[in-house]
């Protein structure tokens, strides 16, 4: 092989390997939305992360034999591919951008309003999707864990706990219900004026807890963001190397275009 191609050959396995941080993922965001019983954007990034390897696999094979064509729609496709991969970031930082948490004095967990949300996040936990959510959060261990805990003997060990969004959210009431303290998912109702409309949707029933509540919404959106922003970390590395890698791979393509053409004017 021509240096040109050499080098093309090289970026193009460095292209492979950093599509499997994409993969990964995309693959890790899919499974950790279980507990959550979301299923928000399960596996395009997965899938990206397979597209972008199909198309390193083609540039590697056209490099190391030499076919130009095959080098041509390697770049073509990565260009594709990275343009989404970048507008997939931009799209993510900008639903996830406000947290919805606010801090509770005296508490070492976040509480949560649905309104700190995008509307987009907002419009995934709407009334029609929320019920087969709500469903599925009853029968999950998401609060049966919180109330097999026996370290939260007193009220103050649960408020010093740092608790998941959907367990603060999910799991009991709001802080500013007032509610008496029994235990982590049972609380008694000290007939005071309700200051929010979760206080009223409160229930010791397992089956019913917070599920209705805002605050579980919320909840379960400040979860997801906590996931998105997690992956993006990884996204972000692999979109910049990608995109160092592929201009990279523009100019050994030009170089070895150009020597194919000296050669062939030379003889």
């Amino acid at each position: 092989m021509a240096v040109s191609n050499n080098i093309t050959a090289c970026v193009t396995l460095m292209a492979l390997i950093c599509a499997v941080p994409v993969i990964a993922s995309g693959v890790w965001f899919a499974s950790a939305q279980g507990e959550e019983c979301a299923r928000l954007a399960r596996w395009p990034v997965a899938i990206l992360g397979g597209l972008i390897l199909l198309a390193a696999l083609a540039g590697f094979v056209g490099a190391y034999g030499n076919r130009r064509r095959l080098l041509a729609f390697y770049l073509f496709a990565m260009a594709a591919l990275i343009a989404l991969l970048i507008a997939l970031l931009v799209f993510a930082f900008t639903v996830t951008r406000g947290s919805g948490a606010y801090p509770v004095l005296g508490r070492e967990y976040d509480e949560y309003r649905l309104d700190g949300f995008s509307m987009w996040l907002r419009g995934y936990v709407d009334p029609a999707r929320w019920e087969g959510i709500r469903s599925c959060l009853a029968v999950s261990d998401t609060c049966k864990k919180l109330a097999r805990q026996a370290g939260y003997i007193t009220a103050d060990q649960l408020y010093q706990s740092r608790l998941t969004p959907l367990q603060s959210g999910c799991c009991k009431p709001l802080s500013v219900c007032g509610f008496g303290y029994v235990s982590p998912t049972v609380w008694t109702n000290l007939a005071r004026p309700a200051s929010d409309p979760d206080c009223g949707l409160w229930s010791n029933d397992p089956a019913q807890l917070c599920y209705e509540c805002e605050s579980c919404r919320a909840g379960l959106l400040a979860a997801l963001r906590s996931q998105w922003h997690k992956a993006n970390i990884a996204l972000v590395v692999a979109t910049v190397s990608l995109v160092f890698l592929y201009l990279i791979g523009c100019s050994a393509y030009k170089n070895a275009h150009a020597e194919a053409i000296y050669r062939r004017y030379k003889w």
